[in-house]
Parts: structure tokens; C-alpha cells; sequence
């Protein structure tokens, strides 16, 4: 069976985490909302116990932590709540990167069409974005930076830390899209200058469907931001609806363990991927992202004169991989992030990501190695092939 290698997706629930999730589903099943009676009590201690959970991995207040779907919905919130604050204000410039999830991205675009003026830095070719640029294309209307911490297709980390450093005797709001950072990369995201975080869920072990906004209060006061939907008043007036408290739990859970176990399981990533480095020697292959930048559980590479695809395909008994994005799968053009760094267009047709988790087991890599050897083999023949029959047209 194959080694599923595309964490950075998805990753598997947690079995603790997915007790916890049951018992909310099937045995403690009230409604978080439902004051009156002991099973909506239990329910609504689970929902504030998991925002305890999810704020001690960043360093916020039980009150900072805002439950929402996942972190697509978080960047959203955070960035579309606060045009209306922008408008008011006359702080009507945002930057970012080029290299930002699609769910930046498109809020941004959204926003250029109400009359915001967006600036997206471009990354080293190492896939970093420098802290200078960031600084230089600040204005003194700048309402929101907005920076990743780790990059979801080639696994760099991203400079937030001295980010949030230079930007201390600015007023813009700094938002960090935390997807895939969050729970594995502890000590950044608790830089009190970072004004909002998004969470996803399901990259750290919890299921699909949940992730957290943490809203810095600044000064005492709550950031001013407007809800993208209305009707309940739940989460702090900005997510209506009734909470979905097993996946709360498993969240809240999930952080908890994740907190706990971070050096651990970031030791098991880096032992994996040292042997992977190791093991797929033979293939020459090139990194796209720095890998004295990278996280422990991410790589990106291109095994040189194979496409993507065929990889994919080729290797698909031996181990599941990716050629990038999973949320942005269904477009057949080469990636923006790796775009973004100016690699070539052949570099970028033949990017792989391979994403583990810290119970990965080891794929059989010679079984990894041949099945890619075999493509460049069966093009060889296709060549030779084609050079008899041109020849044998020619007699």
C-alpha cells in the first residue's frame, strides 16, 4: 500500500484527538447555545476549554480566539473585516506577498475592486520574502500586512518574527496566515506585534472543517473588525451560527497535543526527511525553496526531465505525493509561488511536494527511485524507437 507523503493537504486525525471528537458527537451532543439544561452546560464548557487549548499555543487570551471553518475562512475574516475600518479611516493600502495561499490572494483582488491599493512583495529565489521589502513597501496608509508563516507548497519558513519586529512603531495591522505553521512552529506566532493569526485544523491532526482566528486585542481594545456574515452573534459577533463543538474539541485537543509534543514530533520529521534527502540522491533532483528554510515536514523538488504528472503517476504504488497546492489542484497553470521565485517554466512543470507527519513510515525508496528511472527508460526507448522508423522511412 502506498505511504501517504501529502500532509501539507491534509494530514491524519489524531486517534486522541478523534476520541474526543466522538464523545462530543455521540455521548455529549448539545447544543453550545443551549444554557438551560446540563447538556448544553457540557458543551459550552468543551467550546471554551478548546479556545483555552488553541490560545496557549500562541501565547492569547481565551477572548482573543475566534472558532471559525478552517483557515480560508480566517484569512477572509481578517482581511475583509477590516475594509470597512480601512474606509473610514483613509487606510486604504494593504501588502503582501506574491507568494501567499489563494485565500489571501483573492480577498486582496476583492478588495483592489473597492478602490484598496494592494502591493505584493516578491520573494528571494530561495522562496523567503526579505524583512526590508516588506518595510519598504509600507506607506503611512497602510492598513494591513499580511504574511505567511510557512509557505503550503515548498515548506519555507517565512521571516515573521523580524517582520513583526520592524513593523513596531507602525499602526498596520499584521495578519499571518498560520495554516501551516501553527502547532509546529510555536515560538513566532506568539510575537505580541502580530495582530491576527488564521488556524487550520486539519493540518494538525484535527478534522476538516475547524480553524480559529486569533484577534490580538491592542491596547486593551478589540480589533475593529466587521463580520462577513450576520445572524446569531456568536464568536465575539463575527461567525454566527451554532458551534460545531465536536470539531471545537478536536481542535482544542489537537493544540493541546500539539503544544506538548512539538519538539518531538519535529525531531521524527527532521530524521524523516533526512533519510528522504539521503535516499533520493540518485535522482539528482533540485530543491525549489531553500532547505535551511524549511520546515521539517515539507520538501519541494524537481527531479530534472520528468514532468510532475508523470511522477505522480509513476510512483503512485509506492507513495502519494503532490505537485503543489491541493487547494488549487483543479488549475492546470504552473504554480504562482514557484513563479513568483522565477524558476523556469520546465523546473516548475516537474515540482513535486512530498509532506509527511511525525508516524510517517518510509516508502520503499528504491521501489521510489526505479519507478521514476522508468520513466526517463521508457522515453529512451519512445526516442529510439522513433530514430528506426524515421531511418527505416528514409531507405
Amino acid at each position: 500500500m502506498a505511504v501517504y507523503l501529502d500532509c501539507a493537504a491534509t494530514a491524519p486525525v489524531d486517534p486522541r484527538v478523534q476520541r474526543e471528537v466522538m464523545t462530543y458527537l455521540g455521548i455529549e451532543f448539545g447544543n453550545a447555545g443551549s444554557r438551560h439544561h446540563g447538556f448544553g452546560t457540557r458543551a459550552r464548557s468543551a467550546v471554551e476549554k478548546a479556545r483555552v487549548q488553541v490560545a496557549a499555543v500562541v501565547g492569547a487570551t481565551r477572548g482573543e480566539i475566534v472558532f471559525t471553518s478552517g483557515a480560508t475562512e480566517s484569512n477572509n475574516l481578517a482581511l475583509l473585516g477590516l475594509a470597512e475600518h480601512g474606509a473610514s479611516t483613509g487606510r486604504t493600502h494593504l501588502v503582501s506577498t506574491r507568494i501567499e495561499h489563494k485565500s489571501v490572494l483573492e480577498p486582496l483582488q476583492t478588495l483592489a475592486g473597492r478602490g484598496f491599493e494592494v502591493t505584493l512583495v516578491a520573494p528571494e529565489r530561495g522562496g523567503w520574502v526579505h524583512p526590508q521589502s516588506i518595510l519598504e513597501a509600507v506607506r503611512e496608509d497602510t492598513l494591513l500586512v499580511s504574511v505567511m508563516q510557512v509557505n503550503n507548497e515548498t515548506g519555507v519558513i517565512q521571516p515573521i518574527g523580524e517582520i513583526a519586529r520592524l513593523l513596531q512603531n507602525h499602526p498596520a495591522y499584521l495578519h499571518v496566515d498560520a495554516a501551516q505553521g501553527f502547532g509546529k512552529e510555536i515560538e513566532p506566532l506568539r510575537q505580541r506585534r502580530i495582530d491576527l493569526i488564521s488556524i487550520s485544523g486539519h493540518k494538525i491532526y484535527a478534522p476538516k472543517g475547524v480553524g480559529a482566528l486569533a484577534t490580538r486585542r491592542r491596547n486593551g481594545q478589540r480589533l475593529p473588525l466587521t463580520p462577513l456574515m450576520h445572524g446569531g452573534g456568536q464568536e465575539l459577533g463575527l461567525r454566527p451560527g451554532t458551534l460545531p463543538v465536536p470539531l471545537i474539541a478536536g481542535l482544542g485537543k489537537a493544540s493541546e497535543l500539539a503544544l506538548a509534543e512539538h519538539r518531538e514530533r519535529n525531531a521524527a520529521c527532521r530524521r524523516f526527511k533526512e533519510i528522504l534527502l539521503r535516499k533520493l540522491r540518485p535522482l539528482k533532483p533540485v530543491f525549489n525553496g531553500s532547505l535551511n528554510r524549511t520546515v521539517p515536514q515539507i520538501v519541494n523538488l524537481t527531479v530534472p526531465g520528468i514532468s510532475s504528472e508523470e511522477a505522480i503517476e509513476a510512483v503512485s504504488q509506492v507513495a502519494a505525493i503532490s505537485n503543489g497546492s491541493a487547494c488549487t489542484s483543479t488549475t492546470d497553470s504552473c504554480s504562482h509561488v514557484l513563479s513568483a521565485q522565477e524558476l523556469d517554466e520546465a523546473r516548475m512543470e516537474g515540482a513535486l511536494r512530498l509532506s509527511w507527519w511525525h508516524r510517517s513510515r518510509q516508502p520503499d525508496w528504491n521501489g521510489f527511485i526505479r519507478a521514476i528511472e522508468g520513466i526517463r527508460g521508457a522515453e529512451d526507448l519512445e526516442d529510439s524507437t522513433e530514430v528506426r522508423l524515421g531511418q527505416a522511412g528514409a531507405a
